[in-house]
């Protein structure tokens, strides 16, 4: 079982965040798993850990549609800040749109962080996988 200090769960569907979380406490011992339901509550935490010099998430589970900040939004800001750490953030969404995958693709080209796609709803073997730190 890996052994994680900190997930950030980025989904404002209460059934997916269920549901990864479920998955979550059953293939890893993680000591924090934090939920935001927007993009705009999730990098204000992480600039937040950034500015105190505190523990940044080891592993980033985040959607692309949602209200107030989408996903993409939170990309844009989250790759301008200065983490030396390696991220593992997984883009987890139902989305068809072509666009989305090609957004997947710059932001992955554009960062030192790992940027997986994940297509809902999540298999647990794509959790586990999702799970290797960065």
């Amino acid at each position: 079982m890996n052994k994680i200090n900190s997930i950030y769960i980025v989904d404002d569907d209460p059934i997916t965040v269920f549901g990864i979380r479920k998955i979550l406490n059953s293939i890893v011992e993680c000591a924090s798993i934090e939920t935001f339901k927007n993009g705009k509550l999730a990098i204000e935490a992480i600039k937040t850990v950034v500015e105190n010099s505190s523990e940044i998430p080891d592993i980033i589970f985040l959607d692309i549609n949602m209200p107030i900040m989408d996903g993409w939004q939170f990309m844009a800001e989250f790759i301008k800040l200065p983490i030396v750490k390696k991220i593992r953030i997984n883009i987890i969404t139902s989305s068809i749109d072509a666009t989305d995958y090609e957004n997947w693709e710059i932001f992955r080209n554009k960062t030192h962080h790992v940027v997986d796609y994940i297509h809902k709803p999540a298999k647990r073997s794509e959790i586990e996988k999702s799970t290797i730190p960065a």
